[in-house]
């Protein structure tokens, strides 16, 4: 080594003429090729400061590599497509529920090019971008009028500010939840500018806790559905059914947040508790609340349906503007809608409906045929089929356990935690489940048609050096 390690180091300009590198700059802007090498050769020089052999790494080839691999790093999009092996089909970190392909059609449709969003083909006049989505929402809900925002916390939100600014919310204290991100029903209602008055106990909250709250100042009666929690036991709370009552006898809007967006009755397939949309609004209530994103299987969206003066008056709070959805959002909504004329249609199109609706059997055989396939693979150590249980996840009923079968695997040469990294960094990106040892995939969360590449993926992550 010279008595100057540092003269080890090329200059930025030898690199940038190295052939691999100047290969990159035909593919890459001259600045980021530039930030680099720069990046690169600061490393090697903070290496040699800190006493730290550089062994080899300033061999031009080995220094043009890892600037090429850099940049190639760097011009990835950081949102790219994951296959979900983990069976949580509304996993909120991997962007909730899947859309069918017609509704990403539409969404795609609706992004490259010109649509009438505010202007009425008919007539060539201004109209509302709400339009679309009006006859859809009140088909699944038998409500009289729609309107929709970007989520259910904006939903709740506008709701509070255009019908009880100023004025008391009577809300259950067993319904004061958190939702994701540490956002509370306390802290929205501040936002809004209403005021939470609370009543009953977390487990017991009777009608007639309600009717003591009320006095000249209450603005609304709300019931929260806990979507993402159960209180079990000794337990009691007023039915939507004596909310409209008392609303009616004291002259009182009442608000249904229904929480995930159920628009068909799930219960056939083992997922009770999960209340549907048109239950709310078929018992009286004036606005009914959901998510378009979870148990609805469409985009994110805060839907809001109800009585017509409630939704023009939500529609003229200069907050609406802040709230609204994009063109996007709005074509893939209103085509997730249109898969519901057919109640049955919706359960085999709408893929949330449809994973969660698969039949244990056919998932087990699924399993089995592609167990088969790994077995095959010699960088594997064990494979093995078995039943477990998975949650339908995305604050979703938290408290129903889906049976299911998943793929237990083991590989050699490292350790269950190093081979779902290999996974998750590969391409395409894979997101399973470690437990008890092993590296878990369930395929309720996996197309059929991503099975080759899944494949692909972890015969990738499996292969290690020497074996």
């Amino acid at each position: 080594m010279p008595d100057n390690p540092f003269r080890l180091v090329p200059a930025v300009a030898k690199v940038l003429d190295l052939p691999a590198v100047a290969d990159a700059r035909t593919r890459h802007p001259h600045a980021a090729v530039a930030d680099a090498v720069r990046a690169e050769v600061d490393a090697l020089r903070s290496l040699i400061a800190a006493g730290h052999p550089i062994n080899g790494q300033a061999d031009p080839d080995a220094l043009a590599a890892r600037v090429v691999a850099r940049l190639e790093l760097v011009a990835k999009p950081q949102l790219r497509p994951v296959l979900n092996t983990t069976g949580i089909v509304l996993h909120t970190n991997l962007g909730r529920s899947p859309m069918a392909e017609p509704v990403a059609q539409a969404a795609y449709s609706a992004a490259r090019g010109y649509l009438n969003l505010e202007m009425s083909l008919a007539t060539g006049k201004r109209s509302s971008r709400q339009d679309p989505i009006r006859d859809g929402v009140k088909r699944i809900t038998g409500a009289d009028a729609a309107t929709v925002v970007n989520n259910c916390a904006a939903a709740t939100v506008i709701v509070l500010r255009a019908l009880a600014m100023g004025k008391e919310v009577i809300v259950s204290r067993g319904q004061l939840i958190e939702i994701g991100g540490s956002f509370r029903i306390p802290d929205i209602m501040t936002v809004s500018g209403a005021t939470l008055r609370e009543v009953g106990t977390t487990n017991i909250t009777r009608i007639g806790d309600y009717e003591k709250a009320i006095g000249p100042n209450t603005g609304l009666l709300m019931r929260i559905h806990t979507s993402n929690y159960r209180v079990r036991g000794f337990t009691k709370e007023a039915t939507i059914d004596e909310l409209v009552a008392l609303g009616k006898k004291h002259n009182i809007p009442v608000v249904d947040d229904a929480g995930s967006g159920v628009a068909v009755d799930l219960s056939a397939f083992g997922l009770p508790g999960e209340p549907v949309v048109s239950e709310g609004i078929a018992a009286g209530a004036d606005l009914v609340l959901f998510s378009g994103d979870k148990l609805l299987g469409g985009p994110q969206a805060g839907i809001i349906a109800g009585k017509a003066p409630l939704i023009q008056k939500i529609e003229k709070d200069p907050l609406m503007r802040a709230f609204r959805l994009d063109k996007m959002t709005l074509a893939a909504l209103e085509a997730t809608l249109l898969l519901y004329r057919d109640p049955a249609k919706a359960i085999r199109e709408v893929p949330t409906l449809r994973m969660l609706a698969t039949p244990l059997t056919e998932l087990r055989e699924r399993c089995r045929a592609f167990a088969a396939r790994l077995l095959e693979l010699p960088t594997l150590d064990s494979v093995e089929v078995t039943d477990d249980v998975a949650y339908v996840g995305g604050g979703s009923l938290p408290d129903v356990a889906v049976p299911t079968c998943v793929v237990a695997v083991v590989p050699k040469g490292m350790s269950e935690e190093a081979f779902a990294e290999r996974l998750r960094t590969g391409t395409p990106a894979v997101v399973g489940r470690v437990q008890g040892g092993r590296w878990l995939l369930d395929l309720r969360t996996v197309f059929a048609e991503q099975e080759d590449e899944l494949l692909a993926a972890i015969r990738a992550a499996s292969l290690v050096s020497g074996l």
